[in-house]
């Protein structure tokens, strides 16, 4: 370390930092990265941290991320303050990440030849410690990653208390793994004690009221209990990243909370089917026979469910689809984050086609959103997308404790025997009664010789019959379109914050939210405040035409590159105000950090001199 980055490091940095642990994938790095995660969570810090791992399943770089901010930032951070590097293959790559002034803890092996002077260096022997020190040969690989937990812990003054506490919550289904793994954090905390003096200014400081009633959930989990409290009887699915969790969690808390105590069985059916087309084949099946169904999937299960979701459309049947996005086209990047669906999904299938699309932007709305969206379902008769993404749906977010539901569910427009005696037979499936586009239906089984009809993907008239006529298709479509009008006033309405009063205004989406709290406060800061709108569902609120009226220029931030949520703002908009209407755009597979909002934003509102 130069002397001249020597003197700036006088002043303490108090829980302000980024740590990143760069590994290899399949090491166990997981298991010490969270432990350190609820270690500092423990101590009352609001932490945000980001996994960014490879496509395979052992050998190549993984990295992890982990923020702390006292003001409890959740999104990325572009900056790097302490790294740990344990991948010689990527770690004068990763040495570049970090800021001047930083932290590199470093296997002792590796070359420091020619390595940066402006950062302050910790060489620490894990290799040669767990050799040492850990005598199981089968446990020495996964548990080196908790030798760095104890260098961190020593670094930034973690309190043993809340390493034990995170030791402990990590492996509360494997009691027997606790004190390994508590012994592996000690050597590495007696190494730094021993061979260390602080050279850098971070540290971590307990606090109190930030973290309070707060808890660390993922996505994908937030989802899974949210459709349990929405209903769910029916899954079907079929593994891919990144949405394998949600029905793995989900799997995994009906074996709690689902199961007929009389009988001991689960009361819920759930089939891994052979694809994707099967899958969503089965939920629409399952939603066509009264059940409340649902897949997940991703960008290329989606693609394959396209001929499905206008069958359920043109049909008329429930079924709740989740779409956790990644990197595509095609294979694309299987475990790096996206919005790039959305368009797609909200017209999936050929022909005039419109679906409801639920864009939760928080975990606490992934389980909102999971919960009613089978209300939508069940109430308008028709598929409904849930679209979260990667970095939203696999890592842990900071979220208020759920809301337990206090109302009943809406099955919406079903006829009973009762229904179909009082009509003495006289209704039509696809008729529309009460002038706002939704039919009534009955369920099979229903005990009514009225109660039968076909369920056509083909053209059909309002009493489900067959028919090549021009005017009912035409008639129908309208219908089908007036349907979703109605469906529009009762979807989650954007959240509008314009107390910054300004002519320029941001409109996002999903994950990018967190980006975006971030970045108006740096904008606000620099006396530059913006107005902000969070969409939360398609189709397209009224609010945001309002919203775009009232300011000089509204820019739509999001995580995909053609701008497909801008497109659709400014086929919303009147012609006279399409050209408020700006793009940012961010689609690297990363998350976006607020540096990508306000670094173009304040670019583009520059005075020309």
């Amino acid at each position: 370390m130069g002397e001249g980055i020597r003197d700036e490091l006088t002043e303490q940095i108090i829980n302000d930092l980024t740590i990143q642990a760069a590994t290899v994938n399949g090491s166990g790095s997981q298991t010490a990265n969270l432990v350190l995660t609820r270690a500092i969570f423990h101590m009352g810090i609001p932490v945000a941290p980001k996994n960014v791992f490879p496509s395979n399943i052992e050998g190549l770089p993984t990295w992890y991320q982990l923020r702390v901010t006292p003001e409890g930032h959740m999104a990325r951070s572009d900056k790097v303050d302490i790294l740990v590097a344990f991948n010689v293959a990527t770690w004068r790559e990763d040495l570049k990440t970090v800021r001047r002034g930083g932290v590199v803890i470093h296997e002792e092996a590796f070359s420091t030849a020619d390595v940066r002077s402006d950062v302050v260096y910790y060489p620490v022997p894990f290799a040669k410690l767990a050799k040492s020190k850990i005598q199981s040969d089968t446990l020495r690989k996964q548990l080196a990653n908790m030798i760095y937990v104890g260098v961190v812990g020593g670094l930034l003054g973690i309190p043993w208390e809340a390493l034990e506490h995170a030791v402990r919550r990590q492996f509360l289904s494997k009691p027997k793994a606790v004190q390994v793994n508590l012994d592996a954090i000690k050597i590495g905390l007696d190494h730094w004690q021993d061979n260390f003096s602080k050279q850098d200014p971070y540290r971590l400081e307990p606090m109190t009221g930030a973290v309070d009633g707060r808890v660390l959930v993922e996505g994908n989990q937030a989802a899974a209990i949210g459709a349990l409290m929405g209903g769910v009887t029916v899954v079907a699915w079929y593994p891919i990243t990144p949405s394998s969790s949600l029905c793995e969690n989900l799997i995994a808390y009906a074996d709690r909370f689902r199961i007929d105590p009389k009988t001991g069985e689960r009361r819920i059916s759930v089939v891994q089917a052979e694809d994707e087309l099967a899958a969503v084949g089965m939920a629409i099946g399952a939603g066509w026979a009264g059940a409340r169904a649902m897949t997940s999937t991703s960008g290329p299960g989606i693609s394959l469910m396209a001929e499905f979701a206008g069958l359920a459309y043109y049909a008329e049947v429930p079924v709740v689809i989740f779409d956790i996005q990644r990197i595509g086209p095609s294979t694309g990047l299987p475990t790096r984050t996206s919005q790039a669906d959305v368009g797609f999904a909200f017209t999936l299938s050929h022909g005039d086609t419109k679906h409801i699309v639920l864009l939760p932007g928080t975990v606490e709305e992934c389980y909102e959103f999971a919960r009613d969206a089978f209300d939508h379902a069940d109430r308008f008769q028709t598929p409904v997308f849930v679209l979260s993404d990667l970095d939203l749906g696999m890592n842990l977010w900071m979220t208020p404790e759920f809301k337990y539901p206090d109302k009943p569910f809406d099955r919406g427009k079903v006829l009973s025997k009762a229904d179909l005696e009082r009509l003495a037979g006289d209704w039509g499936r696809y008729r529309d009664v009460d002038g706002d586009g939704v039919p009534y239906r009955t369920l099979p089984g229903t005990d009514h010789p009225a109660a039968g009809y076909f369920t056509r993907g083909s053209g059909h008239d309002e009493f489900a019959r067959y028919t090549e006529s021009a005017e009912v298709y035409q008639q129908n479509m309208d219908r089908l379109a007036l349907k979703l009008e109605t469906a529009r006033a009762a979807l989650p309405s954007p959240v509008v914050d314009e107390t910054a009063r300004s002519a320029v205004g941001l409109i996002a989406f999903g994950s990018t939210h967190a980006a975006v709290v971030e970045a108006r406060e740096s904008l606000a800061a620099a006396n530059r405040p913006v107005d902000y709108l969070r969409l939360r569902a398609l189709p397209l609120a009224s609010e945001v035409v309002e919203f775009v009226s009232r300011h000089e220029r509204v820019y739509v931030v999001e995580q995909n590159r053609d701008g497909q949520v801008y497109d659709l703002v400014r086929l919303a908009v009147p012609a006279h105000l399409v050209d408020r209407v700006k793009s940012i755009r961010h689609y690297n597979g990363q998350p976006i950090p607020a540096a990508a909002i306000t670094q173009p934003l304040l670019e583009s509102e520059a005075v020309p001199a």
